[in-house]
């Protein structure tokens, strides 16, 4: 018997999420962060349209650069984190929250909109 055709259809990538995690304070009374790298399978980058640009609901015309496709189960929260992929650094925009588990057939269950960091 031949052995069926690879029907995967979306070719997804790995990233690294860089998580500010407060870690006590300094002499001064200043919180102290510490950023730890996570590397995450499964994600789809899809780069960002130019429609952010017009849109009302955007704070201060942010723009979205790039949109991850994030995989069911990650389950983490992503406000205030970074993603690195493809040698970029992108700024997580808002506080992403999963789709309701019956509205999500598919692999991914969280569109997390990303800023493009510069310096």
């Amino acid at each position: 018997m031949t052995p069926l055709p690879d029907m995967r259809l979306l070719d997804t990538t790995s990233v690294t999420v860089l998580r500010p995690v407060e870690n006590g304070t300094d002499e001064y009374g200043n919180p102290v962060t510490n950023i730890e790298r996570e590397n995450v399978t499964g994600v789809l980058p899809e780069p960002g349209g130019t429609t952010s640009m017009t849109e009302t609901d955007r704070e201060h015309g942010v723009t979205v650069d790039m949109v991850f496709h994030w995989p069911k189960g990650y389950g983490k929260p992503l406000k205030g984190c970074t993603v690195e992929h493809d040698g970029r650094a992108y700024r997580v925009i808002g506080d992403p929250q999963t789709y309701a588990g019956t509205n999500t057939p598919g692999p991914f269950d969280m569109t997390v909109n990303t800023a493009r960091g510069e310096g």
